[in-house]
């Protein structure tokens, strides 16, 4: 049952940005380490964010 489970959390799509929260459009997405982003700028500052709570 476990993996049947995880197996719907994978196929679930991703719709808001990560950074920000805002909704994706199609038009313009911005994909990195298998995450979508709304714009490279939302990319760094959740790359950032992470970098700030490792190093502490």
């Amino acid at each position: 049952m476990a993996a049947e489970e995880a197996k719907t959390a994978a196929e679930e799509k991703q719709t808001n940005c990560l950074g920000c929260g805002k909704p994706l459009k199609k038009v313009r997405i911005y994909y990195r380490n298998s995450k979508f982003y709304c714009t490279k700028r939302c990319w760094l500052k959740k790359k950032n964010e992470g970098d700030k709570k490792d190093g502490k």
